[in-house]
């Protein structure tokens, strides 16, 4: 076995591109493995974790550019390296061929749209807010994809923005509904009277997707980034959200949805909704309810049941029909779990789950913690939980993979598939994991072919294991991704697929519950 690369430095290309080259690369006659990724410290962890940490990338900086391969000898590895470089050339030829003009500063942009009224940020976090700060003073709104913002220059633009009555969705915020337009990741909605507030960017296109799937729309879906909420982020861009649909008269009812707040920001935004005239129902995973009720709404336990009780707010009819459904459904998982749980081997006991969804994360582990405790996480609802090593799974593990230690210099899990699928044919070898649990998050963004990526990589676990795989979709019939033969693809692989990641959560729940895990 043989491993050879190249540092090239200075060379930047963006990750979805790297991405592209490394699945080109992957499919080179002789390579065992590959990988084309900038030399962040999370990256080199990566290498380091598939022995391929080269000696000479110890000192690798974030802006080089490393190339790796694996083969059975020297030769090939050698010659494969030297293969990958013209493949990055290719594309940088392609990208560059009848390209139009692009201009290079907010003011080129204006001079070229000067009705555009908000900036999308998507630069190296360092510049970010600098960035942010410049399209504010010129009167625009912003939206921040961009994560890894000093927290100080984060903290100084919100709060610039809220002062001058400018929104500022961010830093690290993927998902936003603006006037029907979709930013980031987001899914194709209805558009009708309900407006979201969130700083929980996959809560958001949950809690979207199920409330155009049951045939209300959306007026507005502000994304505010999760740090948001935090004490020391002041909520100002959740603040101005809830103004923003407090006065837009297209919103009827408006929902909030996010981690439970610090209390004083709790207090904060509590001042502001309880004088609200509009309905507000409150998702605030984990929440005290008496909390959420404190500050004027209606509480929610878990995504689903929010966007339910959006929905028959919006349509004027009683929540006695969506309880009744949910109670009907609740029935039928606990009946599945029974039959799925007589599937497993004794010594099968532990849930491995592999998230794309931060928010979809923690509303799991929100939902288990009534059946099993608390699980261990690289982001745990107890920090006693907190896994040592996020590479490692021990006992019960929910990962989730949208984070900076798995998504720095690499593309999001939504587009990027291949940290997760080889996790879980690596724990597939496993003898003692129940349950494979998968998000699947679909719409505008995220990778285009989540069947065609996702189902070899279940079949090629399945010769390993007999362990049960429950996944959920989060998306609408609308989606580019084609929602329905995605379901019946993971079907026909072998797979238990539901529409909502509570209802997923509670049979795995259930079956872990029945199997003393």
């Amino acid at each position: 076995m043989a491993v050879k690369g190249l540092i090239k430095s200075g060379e930047y290309f963006d990750s979805v591109t790297l991405m592209l080259v490394s699945k080109d690369a992957s499919t080179l006659p002789g390579v065992i493995e590959a990988a084309v990724i900038m030399g962040t410290k999370e990256n080199k962890s990566i290498l380091e974790s598939s022995g391929m940490l080269l000696p000479e990338f110890m000192n690798a900086k974030d802006s080089d550019l490393l190339i790796v391969v694996k083969s059975a000898d020297e030769k090939t590895a050698e010659e494969n390296v030297k293969k990958i470089e013209e493949l990055l050339k290719k594309s940088k030829q392609k990208s560059m061929e009848g390209a139009e003009f692009l201009p290079k500063s907010i003011d080129g942009a204006l001079q070229i749209m000067p009705d555009a009224n908000m900036v999308i940020v998507s630069v190296a976090g360092r510049y970010a807010a600098d960035v942010a700060m410049d399209a504010l003073k010129k009167g625009l709104h912003v939206m921040i994809f961009s994560d890894n913002v000093p927290k100080e220059k984060a903290i100084e633009v919100k709060k610039y923005g809220y002062e001058h009555d400018l929104l500022v969705m961010g830093p690290d915020c993927g998902t936003a509904i603006i006037n029907g337009a979709p930013l980031g990741f987001a899914n194709v909605v209805n558009r009708g009277d309900i407006g979201i507030v969130s700083a929980a960017g996959t809560g958001l296109q949950e809690v979207s997707s199920m409330i155009s799937n049951h045939g209300a729309g959306i007026s507005q879906g502000i994304g505010t980034g999760g740090i948001d909420v935090k004490k020391e982020y002041g909520a100002y861009s959740f603040m101005k959200g809830i103004e923003a649909l407090r006065d837009d008269p297209e919103t009827k009812v408006i929902v909030l949805i996010s981690k439970p707040p610090h209390p004083e920001i709790l207090e904060k935004i509590g001042n502001l909704t309880r004088n609200i005239k509009k309905p507000i129902v409150g998702i605030l995973l984990g929440a005290d309810p008496e909390l959420v009720k404190s500050i004027g709404a209606i509480p929610a336990k878990n995504l689903e049941e929010g966007s339910l009780l959006a929905v028959s707010l919006s349509k004027g009819v009683s929540m006695d029909s969506f309880k009744k459904e949910l109670q009907e459904r609740e029935n039928e998982i606990v009946k599945l779990a029974n039959e799925l749980s007589k599937r497993l081997k004794p010594e099968q006991k532990y849930l491995r789950a592999f998230f794309q969804g931060g928010t979809l994360t923690y509303e799991i582990q929100v939902i288990l913690k009534d059946f099993i405790g608390y699980v261990n996480s690289n982001v745990p609802l107890d920090e006693k939980f907190k896994l040592k090593d996020s590479w490692k799974s021990e006992g019960h593990t929910v990962i989730d993979f949208g984070e900076d230690e798995f998504t720095v210099g690499r593309p999001h899990p939504q587009i990027d598939f291949s940290l997760r699928n080889k996790r879980v044919i690596e724990e597939s070898k496993l003898p003692d994991v129940a349950i494979f649990y998968l998000d699947v998050v679909i719409g505008y963004g995220t990778n285009m072919d989540p069947k065609g990526e996702l189902v070899p990589a279940i079949k090629e676990a399945m010769k390993n294991t007999n362990a049960l795989f429950i996944i959920t979709v989060c998306g609408t019939d609308k989606d580019p991704q084609n929602k329905k033969d995605l379901i019946q693809g993971l079907k026909d692989a072998g797979a238990i697929v539901l529409e909502s990641n509570a209802s997923a959560s509670k049979l795995a729940g259930y079956i872990l519950k029945n199997i003393g895990g």
